[in-house]
């Protein structure tokens, strides 16, 4: 069985106004710093020394910036991996909410997860299927526990196919900023042990 540990990255100026996806240049606020050092001293009261754990990040400045926090109380090097990256949004990307509210294309992506994409992106599908792959390769070591640095719907996506419900239902999953879920993974099966653990900063 292998533990497996889901955080999202800490705050940035742009959330809740901007669908910034893949954009560049998208770091941590002020707060969200905060964030990140707070979730990375609950996690190493939680683990401990930190001694065989992995710890790889989406390639996002604000992931490493999160996971950068982490491994200085863990005494860790990060990894990059793009299997847990952002979302592709395609042409949205960078387009402020406000701006795409009544656009149709948007509307679907909200109310049928499972079935849409962004214009010239990736579908929710193929986000779960490249997570899940990687969950897939974790749960097949007997290993110390794994900390992957991720995004929200990222996150959710993995919980809702170890739960074994529809991309449609995303929404009823909160996985807040700088927030972590622990999973139990075997091969070919798993269980989540936490969800959306925040720690105050």
């Amino acid at each position: 069985m292998r533990r497996v540990v889901l955080v999202r990255h800490g705050s940035h100026d742009r959330l809740g106004r901007i669908l910034c996806g893949r954009m560049p240049g998208v770091s941590l606020s002020e707060a969200g710093r905060a964030e990140a050092r707070a979730t990375a001293a609950a996690l190493g009261r939680r683990l401990g020394s930190g001694e065989g754990v992995v710890l790889v990040a989406s390639p996002r400045e604000r992931t490493q910036e999160t996971a950068a926090a982490i491994a200085d109380v863990l005494g860790l090097a990060v990894g990059t991996d793009a299997a847990i990256d952002e979302i592709d949004f395609g042409a949205w990307t960078g387009r402020r909410l406000a701006d795409l509210a009544g656009d149709d294309g948007w509307d679907a992506w909200n109310a049928r997860r499972g079935s849409s994409r962004p214009p010239g992106g990736e579908s929710m599908g193929e986000v779960q299927a490249r997570i899940g792959a990687r969950l897939d390769r974790l749960a097949r070591e007997e290993a110390p526990p794994a900390i992957l640095v991720s995004h929200g719907d990222v996150i959710r996506g993995a919980i809702l196919h170890l739960l074994g419900l529809p991309l449609d239902a995303y929404d009823r999953i909160v996985v807040g900023p700088a927030s972590w879920s622990e999973l139990d993974l075997w091969p070919g099966g798993g269980r989540v042990v936490s969800l959306n653990e925040r720690a105050a900063p």
